[in-house]
């Protein structure tokens, strides 16, 4: 059976009316009735009877019934997908960050990268570095952003904002007006350490085993972002990204840089030679400017 004749079969099944199968097909009747016979030919059994003028279904039509219906339910993800990519013509775009970019850099972006294309589908992943660079050289990802420089020969890195680490501390910690803290002044203090290897802990790390006495270490997370909860919950202070500091600023709590500043790069990573886009383009220059002015202010 082809699928033609099947949707006759289920249209004749749901309607028990050769007209109304016709319309709910957008055929003309004749030719409804003309593959409904061609079927029954081919199978050697009729399916339908008339009664009182409806189409009944024999015996063996009601036994293809339910395996029709599973037929039918299978082609349905396959009509979702055509139809999504009717509705997006442009190619999509895939971009991939760490976690503190996703939260507080990447919802503004797409927001205004929606407003120039307005139909262009995104989807964003959040992971660390090294899985950044692994999506990236799969193609799975067109753009990932990172605070580290992975140094790997396929991927083409570019610094498009600059920062320096800050400091969370409790509200109240720190002193009106105070600018910045001295790296000493953490010299005893409880501090949140970070867990695994991270380029941003390794550069800092060395400044703090320098200090006398040594800072105090009880608890050790995965993520800036769960920096800023122990500090919020009174675990410490931490030292993070300036794009948590933001989110830790609006959330209540006091945030400065340190003194000498530990400055951090922003970094767009795409694979070497890769095809550009205008939407990929607008993107990337969309979160360049906005990176710029939230590390700015």
């Amino acid at each position: 059976m082809r699928l033609r004749q099947i949707e006759v079969i289920q249209a004749l099944l749901q309607t028990g009316h050769l007209g109304t199968a016709a319309e709910m097909l957008q055929l003309p009747a004749p030719e409804v009735e003309a593959s409904l016979r061609e079927v029954e030919g081919q199978l050697g059994f009729m399916l339908f009877a008339s009664v009182r003028g409806r189409l009944q279904a024999t015996f063996e039509a009601r036994a293809l019934q339910v395996q029709i219906a599973h037929l039918f339910d299978a082609l349905e993800p396959v009509q979702r997908l055509a139809d999504s990519l009717k509705q997006y013509q442009a190619r999509p775009l895939r971009i991939i960050c760490t976690p503190p970019l996703a939260q507080q850099l990447l919802p503004q972006g797409i927001a205004a990268l929606r407003r120039r294309f307005a139909d262009v589908p995104c989807s964003l992943l959040s992971q660390p570095t090294r899985e950044i660079v692994k999506s990236l050289l799969l193609r799975e990802s067109d753009l990932g952003l990172s605070l580290h420089d992975p140094d790997h020969a396929d991927i083409q890195c570019q610094v498009i904002a600059q920062g320096k680490l800050q400091l969370l501390a409790p509200h109240g910690w720190l002193q009106p007006k105070q600018k910045y803290v001295n790296v000493q002044d953490l010299a005893g203090q409880s501090l949140v350490g970070l867990e695994g290897h991270d380029p941003l802990s390794v550069v800092f790390d060395s400044k703090l085993r320098a200090l006398r006495p040594a800072p105090v270490i009880h608890t050790r997370v995965q993520t800036h972002q769960m920096m800023r909860s122990m500090v919020e919950a009174g675990e410490g202070l931490a030292v993070v990204d300036p794009f948590t500091a933001i989110g830790a600023r609006a959330s209540g709590l006091d945030v400065c840089p340190l003194s000498p500043a530990v400055p951090i790069s922003l970094y767009a990573l795409r694979l070497q030679n890769d095809t550009r886009t205008p939407a990929l383009d607008a993107l990337l220059e969309i979160i360049t400017a906005n990176a710029q002015a939230l590390l700015a202010s």
